[in-house]
């Protein structure tokens, strides 16, 4: 599959898309939007793949939008239904886990497209950073819907309003991050809780992520409702019984994803 701004790679059942211009450290162009979009839609769609990893090559992860692509004239609504809205979407609905692997600097969009995923895990040095009131805008790309949400309201509007940049300590003691590792181990660790990821029963994953969040916003009487028949369609998958029999026979599941 050839992409111009990301690679994609797939090794067993994890596809991993890595953010790939590194002289601009992989601030995100249109075509990369696209790219990243089409890239989650196919990994999606693949019964093979249960788990999506998003990175970025060398030292960043992603220095945030090419401001090259934005001028005075730019309509930033536009900008946003038409570029960052679709690959949001693909990542709230794709029924894989996504991990972000933040191997540097996450800085403005790119901070973004981080707490878009279900989860993130982030080298000690690297650094998220708030960059868009440097620019007089407002932090965009689901930010402000998804940060008070991990973090509360008073410590996201800090950290949108005053943009000091978190280290990855800092990050996992603010529940940014569910792990950080060291550049020495960076490598074999996000393999080890990818491969974590992967070994899940996809289907029941799929449906948690579907109505958790979901959940956030519906009447309790329709989300015990909702919440039933995720449980009806989880209980006729393959890895329900290999659970039971798992159970009973006092082993390790093996799950397949079916």
């Amino acid at each position: 599959m050839g992409f111009e701004t990301i690679v994609y790679e797939v090794d067993e059942q994890v596809a991993t898309i890595t953010l790939n211009r590194p002289t601009a450290y992989h601030a995100i162009t249109e075509m990369m939007n696209k790219e990243i979009t089409k890239a989650i839609k196919t990994a999606s769609k693949d019964g093979d793949i249960r788990c999506i990893v998003l990175t970025g090559s060398g030292k960043a992860f992603c220095s945030g939008q090419d401001l090259a692509d934005v001028d005075e004239d730019t309509n930033h609504a536009s900008f946003l239904r038409e570029r960052y809205h679709p690959m949001l979407m693909a990542m709230k609905q794709a029924p894989k886990p996504i991990v972000a692997a933040i191997n540097g600097t996450a800085a403005g969009a790119g901070m973004s497209l981080a707490l878009a995923a279900d989860f993130r895990v982030m080298q000690a040095k690297a650094k998220f950073i708030s960059a868009f009131l440097n620019v007089g805008l407002v932090p965009d790309s689901g930010f402000i819907y998804i940060l008070p949400r991990l973090v509360g309201y008073a410590k996201a509007l800090e950290i949108a309003a005053i943009g000091k940049p978190i280290t990855g300590e800092e990050a996992y003691e603010l529940g940014l991050v569910t792990e950080v590792y060291d550049s020495s181990e960076w490598d074999e660790k996000v393999k080890q809780f990818v491969n974590r990821l992967a070994a899940l029963p996809t289907t029941s994953f799929s449906l948690i992520k579907r109505y958790m969040l979901d959940g956030m916003h519906s009447e309790l009487d329709v989300f015990l409702e909702q919440e039933a028949q995720a449980q009806r369609i989880a209980g006729l998958t393959q890895d329900h019984q290999e659970g039971l029999h798992a159970f009973a026979e006092k082993r390790k599941p093996k799950f397949t994803g079916r």
